[in-house]
C-alpha cells in the first residue's frame, strides 16, 4: 500500500511543474509587451520600466521561472495591481469560501445523485426510474445561470426562504450549491444506475439473494461497494469541475468565491491575481485526482498491484 501511494505521489510532481509552467507563461504568452499592458495605455515610458523591472521581466525566461516558483513555495505571489494588497491576502478567503461551496455542491450532488441512481437501478424500468432519468437529462442539459436564476425567483423573491445574494448566513449557501450541484447529481445518478445494473446482473449477487439475504444487505453490502469503484472517478472530476466552473454560480449569486474574482482581475488585468488563482484551482484539481486515486485502492485493493 505504502509503494502505491509513494508512486502516486511522485507522479503528481511533474503535473504540478507542468502546471506552473502554463501558468507562469500566460503572462509572457499575451499579445505586446506584458509591462505595457499591466502598467495602462496611458503609463509612461518610466513607468513601464519600472514595472519591467519590478516583475522581472528584463531577465531570462527560465530565470524569471525560477525565482517565481521560489515566491510561490513560500505562498509570495507578488502584489495585487488592483488593490496593492498581497495576493495571497486576496485570494485566500476567497478560495475558502469556493472550497466551502464546491464541498456543499458536492453533497447536494453525491445524496440525490446517489439516491436516485440506487433506487433507479433497484426498480428498474418503474416510474420512478423513468422519471428521474428525465430529471437527470435535465439537469445535465439546463444552463447553470438559467437554474440559478430561476432558484432565485422561486425561493427567494416568490417564497422568501432563502436570500438572494451575499455571504451572511448558512441560508446564502443552499441556493448557490444546489444550482452547482444539480448537473453533477444527474452525471452522479446515471452513473450510479447503470453501475449498478451491471453489478446486479453478477452471479454472486444472485447467490446472495439464494443465501436468504435482505435485500438491503445485498445491495448496501455486496453490490454498492462493487459498483463506487466506476462512482468514484466521476464523484473525483465532478469537484474539480465544480471548483473551477463555479464562476458563473458565484457571479449570480455574488458569491465572495475565486471564481468571481477570476473575472474581475481579467476585467481589471490584474494578472499576479489572475496567475495565482489558476494554479491554486489547478493544483487543487491534481490533488482531488490523487485522494481518487487512493480511494480507488481502498475499494479495490487489486488496484493497488498495478
Amino acid at each position: 500500500m505504502m509503494v502505491f501511494v509513494i508512486r502516486r505521489l511522485l507522479l503528481v510532481i511533474p503535473v504540478i511543474a507542468g502546471v506552473s509552467i502554463g501558468v507562469f507563461l500566460m503572462i509572457h504568452l499575451m499579445p505586446g509587451d506584458p509591462a505595457r499592458i499591466m502598467a495602462g495605455i496611458d503609463a509612461s515610458e518610466e513607468d513601464v520600466n519600472r514595472v519591467r523591472i519590478s516583475l522581472g521581466l528584463e531577465d531570462p525566461l527560465p530565470l524569471q521561472y525560477v525565482h517565481f516558483m521560489g515566491r510561490a513555495l513560500v505562498g509570495d505571489f507578488g502584489d495585487s495591481f488592483r488593490t496593492r494588497k498581497p495576493v495571497m491576502e486576496e485570494v485566500g478567503s476567497r478560495y475558502f469560501n469556493t472550497l466551502l461551496l464546491g464541498v456543499a455542491s458536492l453533497f447536494v450532488a453525491i445524496l440525490f445523485g446517489g439516491i436516485t441512481g440506487i433506487i433507479s437501478a433497484v426498480r428498474k424500468y418503474s416510474i420512478f426510474d423513468n422519471l428521474s432519468m428525465m430529471a437527470s437529462l435535465v439537469g445535465v442539459s439546463m444552463p447553470t445561470f438559467y437554474l440559478g436564476l430561476m432558484l432565485m425567483l422561486l425561493f427567494s423573491v416568490y417564497l422568501g426562504w432563502f436570500p438572494l445574494v451575499g455571504k451572511e448566513s448558512w441560508k446564502n449557501l443552499v441556493l448557490p450549491a444546489v444550482t452547482l450541484g444539480a448537473p453533477s447529481a444527474a452525471v452522479i445518478s446515471r452513473m450510479v444506475r447503470s453501475s449498478l445494473l451491471e453489478i446486479l446482473d453478477q452471479d454472486y449477487i444472485r447467490t446472495a439473494r439464494a443465501k436468504g439475504l435482505k435485500e438491503w444487505m445485498v445491495i448496501g453490502k455486496h453490490a454498492l461497494r462493487n459498483a463506487m469503484v466506476a462512482v468514484v472517478t466521476v464523484v473525483g472530476l465532478q469537484l474539480g469541475y465544480l471548483l473551477g466552473g463555479a464562476v458563473v454560480t458565484e457571479t449570480v449569486f455574488a458569491w465572495p468565491g475565486i471564481g468571481r474574482l477570476v473575472v474581475q482581475s481579467i476585467l481589471a488585468r490584474d494578472f499576479p491575481v489572475v496567475q495565482t488563482c489558476v494554479l491554486i484551482l489547478a493544483t487543487t484539481f491534481v490533488l482531488v485526482n490523487l485522494l481518487t486515486d487512493l480511494l480507488y485502492s481502498f475499494l479495490d485493493p487489486r488496484i493497488r498491484v498495478h
